[in-house]
């Protein structure tokens, strides 16, 4: 059993960022932010618990599309934030349960901290009683004034940038913030209130790699440092069905007229199927007739598109982030290629990805095999999906 608390703070609203969504909502590599952040203290042995302070109307979406989606069992409670970050931290403290000895605060748009970085600050508060992680700064530093001029060049060789996770005794951080608030003190991060009110912090080697995400340049430089890390997986799928009369022609989500469709519990999409059963195999996981069974009556005549998108959410799921699509359609009659432009848009709005990651190709046999005579039609597909691969230690 774990003595360490966690308080994410998530509550900002990331104004810096341009978007109408809070930052930490907003997906990274195929993930929500604050999904990266909330796996490393998940799986770590000193956590007991786990905090989330969210804007007060995000409470209901933190909840619902991240803590019982990915099924996070260390999450006690989401609680509504205040005006400041300050008010924020302060409404962690008070949920947090009062038999934990520390409690490590972290932000919500620090998406790429380490299990090592996060045990090795929980480890020096034991001792220290506070700490926090810390890089040296490499840029030349200079005091500014009003007017713009340089009044002085600092020495760097004493200064920080001091990142989180920030860890604390829980009793002594709730101290310095009563007395915080009582004598209106404001600072930027728990370390100036604790050192304020309680003494020194200590600072231990924290990672460049750990930024905070808070403008869009910050995503492109989390973007690039996650795509050297993540792994590369490949998947194939191929599929065929009888066509018979009495069907509708459904290929790619695009109803084409014809004489015949394709025989099948669904609507026997024939492309889709292919591309489900690729994608599931990139991610390791069973073909689409173990997940959508035809002896399953709720998916008689279902659309596939809807199949589509349920498989995407398996994959992402898995922390995979689809890179591209190719697929192939093989059959003589009917001619699709009036078609393919809108069937690549179905697909790539069912995966929440861009068309441009789609592409859609058709082929026929010259008169050869079932599909030369008109018997059927096949589809192959390869996809390429990123990720599954995260900075950690073995646990």
């Amino acid at each position: 059993m774990g003595d360490t608390g966690v308080i994410l703070a998530a509550a900002g609203q990331g104004k810096r960022m341009g978007s109408r969504v809070n930052k930490v909502l907003l997906s990274l590599t195929g993930q929500p932010i604050i999904k990266y952040s909330l796996d490393v203290f998940e799986m770590l042995p000193d956590v007991e618990e786990i905090i989330v302070v969210a804007h007060p109307r995000e409470v209901p979406v933190m909840e619902q599309d991240i803590v019982k989606r990915f099924e996070y069992r260390k999450v006690r409670q989401i609680v509504p934030g205040g005006r400041e970050r300050q008010d924020s931290v302060w409404a962690g403290l008070k949920a947090l349960d009062n038999n934990l000895h520390l409690v490590a605060v972290h932000d919500g748009a620090r998406p790429l901290v380490s299990p090592e970085l996060a045990l090795r600050v929980i480890e020096t508060a034991r001792v220290f009683g506070a700490a926090c992680p810390g890089v040296p700064c490499k840029d030349t530093l200079k005091k500014v004034g009003a007017d713009g001029r340089v009044e002085t060049t600092l020495d760097r060789s004493q200064l920080y940038q001091i990142q989180t996770p920030q860890v604390f005794e829980v009793s002594r951080l709730r101290e310095a913030y009563r007395q915080a608030f009582s004598r209106g003190f404001s600072g930027t991060d728990d370390a100036v209130i604790y050192e304020e009110y309680c003494g020194p912090v200590q600072v231990v080697e924290g990672d460049y790699r750990n930024l905070k995400i808070t403008t869009e340049d910050d995503m492109y430089m989390a973007q690039g440092i996650l795509s050297r890390e993540r792994a590369m997986r490949v998947g194939n799928g191929y599929d065929v069905h009888r066509l018979v009369e009495g069907r509708k022609l459904v290929i790619g989500g695009v109803r084409i007229p014809f004489e015949k469709g394709l025989a099948g519990h669904s609507d026997a999409d024939v492309l889709v199927h292919a591309v489900c059963d690729a994608l599931l195999g990139a991610a390791g996981l069973r073909d689409i007739g173990f997940y959508f069974p035809d002896s399953d009556p709720k998916f008689h005549n279902i659309d596939s598109l809807i199949l589509l998108k349920r498989v995407g959410a398996m994959v992402s799921d898995q922390g995979l982030e689809i890179v591209n699509i190719d697929s192939t359609v093989i059959g003589e009659q009917p001619k699709i290629a009036p078609y393919l432009e809108e069937m690549r848009r179905n697909l790539a709005a069912a995966l929440g990805i861009e068309v441009s990651r789609v592409n859609i190709k058709a082929t026929t046999t010259e008169g050869l095999g079932f599909t030369g005579r008109g018997e059927g039609i096949a589809a192959q597909a390869s996809v390429l999906l990123s990720g599954g691969s995260r900075r950690g230690v073995s646990l």
